[in-house]
């Protein structure tokens, strides 16, 4: 169901999205509300599942996590079943950061990030052992060109 947002939900949410450190007090501010206020609109929008938490970026590169890899994956097996089993087996890779079942030529699309190519081998033999899929390609990022853009709260 689409939630009915007015321009103030839409600018406490652009906000927040842009930095989840800001205090309540300093959002209130930057949005014309009381903190009480803010505080009710923000617990709203998170019992509607709209506002998600908060978290940190880390950088990747820094940490060493050096390769990016989109694995795409075609399978034969559409069951229910076989898909919430691939879903639990790819959630057990830590270096998964993003899973999408896809339309096309495949029907899976992973986004991995691990130390080099030697990490990305040791994701890949962890994905295919136990289970059956019928390709699996992988093609590297050579470089992150946008990332993790802010969600147009405005369209």
């Amino acid at each position: 169901m689409k939630q009915i947002l007015d321009q103030i939900d839409r600018r406490i949410l652009d906000i927040a999205q842009r930095n989840g450190a800001l205090s309540q007090r300093d959002l209130a501010e930057q949005v014309g509300l009381s903190q009480n206020a803010l505080w009710r609109r923000l617990k709203r929008l998170e019992e509607d599942g709209i506002l998600l938490g908060t978290r940190r970026r880390i950088s990747a590169e820094r940490l060493g996590l050096d390769l990016t890899v989109f694995v795409m994956v075609r399978t034969r097996n559409h069951s229910d079943d076989w898909i919430e089993s691939f879903r639990a087996h790819v959630a057990r890779i830590p270096q998964v950061v993003e899973m999408h079942r896809i339309g096309g030529e495949w029907d899976y699309m992973l986004k991995v990030v691990t130390h080099g190519m030697a990490g990305y081998d040791r994701v890949y033999k962890r994905l295919t052992k136990g289970i059956e899929l019928e390709t699996v390609t992988g093609m590297f990022s050579m470089e992150t060109m946008l990332e993790d853009r802010p969600l147009d709260v405005f369209e």
